[in-house]
């Protein structure tokens, strides 16, 4: 679950073991509307992206793809870099995910932006998505 805190951008996404992925990736997106992540079998190498054929299916539990045995927490903000979420999440929890950014009506993976912030990837995300007056 994705929430607040009293520090300004400060957000945490709360792991449950019998979450689904699927609860993860909507929690992310609603603070981060023109971004997702994906969950994949493997970790990928920075700058480099992964088959879609490795996508996890959402509908299942952290649990199910997890070598982690317990629930906890992954703190970051609008800054944080793209690289850094996605270390957290390989590191506390042993899950790879992959953050997209939406263009249009596709997906694109950031792998050759992974050094910008989360909030630079949403705003660029509105950019290429609004339509244009």
């Amino acid at each position: 679950m994705l929430s607040e805190s009293k520090a300004p951008n400060s957000l945490h996404l709360y792991i449950d073991l019998n979450s689904r992925l699927s609860e993860i990736q909507k929690e992310f997106n609603t603070y981060f509307p023109f971004l997702k992540i994906e969950f994949f079998k493997a970790p990928h190498k920075i700058g480099q992206g992964l088959k879609k054929d490795l996508i996890i299916n959402a509908n299942k539990l952290v649990k199910d793809c997890s070598t982690v045995k317990k629930g906890g927490v992954i703190e970051f903000t609008s800054v944080t870099p793209v690289s850094d979420l996605e270390t957290k999440f390989f590191k506390d929890f042993k899950l790879s995910v992959q953050v997209f950014r939406k263009a249009g009506r596709v997906w694109l993976e950031t792998t050759a932006t992974d050094s910008w912030t989360l909030a630079q990837q949403n705003e660029e995300g509105a950019e290429f998505s609004t339509p244009s007056k």
